[in-house]
């Protein structure tokens, strides 16, 4: 890397600040996908952390080897402030969960573009997945909705 380069863009609007590294693709959804050693892991983006609130249990209602799809439901993450469901940004193979979450969910806020990935798979990202600029739009728009929900009304 040259003098002045970054592995991350920074990103910052409102009150929403993070950085986002360049290596991984991103879903509309907010989930990030890092192919690792023939696999991809993914995992939740900030904003979607931030979002879900302080990480309390997460669960997978699927087992490795099974096949999926974008866009199915794998399981569920409860934050603090609410309960979602877990998605699938792959076609292909189910590859496991994250086993270092079991004891430690928080490591999903602490460390969610390294530690903090929920689970693995084999095969090939949604076509909707998007590189660090094409997610930095994602979220100018979902934040600017946002915003305009809570401005008071004239």
């Amino acid at each position: 890397m040259e003098d002045g380069e970054s592995n991350e863009l920074f990103y910052k609007r409102s009150h929403f600040v993070t950085r986002l590294p360049l290596d991984r693709l991103y879903s509309p959804f907010h989930y990030w996908l890092c192919e690792h050693n023939g696999t991809w892991r993914i995992g939740l983006t900030k904003f979607a952390t931030r979002v879900l609130g302080e990480m309390v249990d997460y669960g997978f209602d699927i087992h490795a080897g099974a096949t999926v799809r974008a866009g199915q439901v794998l399981g569920w993450i409860e934050g603090f402030k609410t309960v979602s469901d877990l998605f699938c940004v792959i076609d292909g193979e189910f590859v496991g969960s994250n086993p270092q979450l079991g004891q430690n969910p928080e490591t999903i806020d602490r460390d969610c573009y390294g530690a903090g990935w929920l689970y693995e798979a084999v095969g090939k990202p949604n076509p909707l997945s998007l590189d660090a600029q094409g997610y930095k739009a994602i979220l100018d728009t979902t934040i600017d909705k946002l915003v305009e929900k809570q401005q008071p009304a004239e």
